[in-house]
């Protein structure tokens, strides 16, 4: 792996843990629309990194697309509204990791999540400065693999990292041409990375040295 130009990260399960507040506001909304689903975290964790339309296809596997998206975008909206109270669990090493790369590399985030939701991880976790730019799957509903692509593109990067916490980040790092980056301690497990890491620290460490 050549040396990187820039580090690119998933954010859910790979900078913070907030399944906690994603379920609850599927919860909030499914209790005031009156309707007999509940969201449990030990099955939302699986699908963390899942793009919304298999999300929302497993959640409400009864209603039909129209009917889930119109339920989806009431969960967005209530989980804007919940992120800056609620947050979530910042993995430890990751604010102190993030200051230190961001004195070598420019950082970025990249996610499955709705439109919005970057920013106000952001701004809860007190990361603006460290953080060059952001791209979310609800901005043009396409593959991680097609929005690392205009990521790179946008800021003219050519030796990019992706570092993400499930098999899926790795598939999507490979379509793109980006070499992956495995943290072992988010929600999901694989053996296909070109890196692999247990905490926060040590990737830190190994990239400011790198």
């Amino acid at each position: 792996m050549q040396k990187p130009d820039s580090l690119i990260f998933d954010m859910d399960g790979t900078l913070w843990d907030a399944v906690d507040t994603y379920a609850h506001s599927w919860n909030v909304v499914f209790n005031e629309l009156g309707i007999n689903i509940i969201v449990e975290r030990d099955d939302l964790a699986k699908m963390v990194g899942w793009e919304g339309k298999k999300v929302i296809s497993v959640i409400m596997p009864d209603f039909n697309d129209e009917k889930r998206q119109e339920i989806y975008a009431l969960v967005n909206e209530k989980r804007r509204t919940l992120l800056p109270k609620k947050g979530g669990i910042l993995y430890e090493g990751v604010k102190e990791g993030l200051q230190r790369l961001a004195t070598k590399y420019p950082l970025f985030i990249l996610s499955n999540c709705a439109k919005g939701i970057i920013r106000l991880f952001i701004d809860w976790a007190g990361i603006d400065e460290h953080i060059t730019d952001e791209m979310a799957y609800g901005v043009n509903f396409m593959p991680k693999n097609h929005n690392l692509k205009l990521l790179m593109q946008k800021h003219e990067l050519k030796s990019s990292v992706y570092i993400g916490d499930t098999a899926g980040d790795g598939e999507e790092s490979r379509k793109a041409g980006v070499p992956f980056v495995f943290v072992s301690y988010g929600f999901g497990d694989t053996d296909d990375y070109n890196l692999k890491f247990d905490d926060f620290k040590s990737l830190t460490d190994y990239f400011m040295d790198f």
